[in-house]
């Protein structure tokens, strides 16, 4: 399962974010495209966190 998560997770970055092939030469370039690769991917999963309505237990306080 946890193996499963990491797997989509690059999926998702060779997909979408278009990092099939790594623009910066070296090993260190290209250490460096996919940590920001993967600050971008962590801050689109935190935005889409932040934005979910709270819960509808919690909206009943009485």
């Amino acid at each position: 399962r946890e193996r499963k998560k990491i797997e989509m997770r690059f999926a998702h970055l060779k997909r979408i974010l278009r990092l099939g092939r790594l623009r910066l030469r070296g090993p260190r370039g290209a250490q460096d495209e996919f940590v920001l690769a993967a600050i971008a991917q962590n801050l689109r999963r935190l935005a889409s966190l932040v934005a979910r309505p709270p819960p509808a237990h919690a909206l009943c306080i009485a």
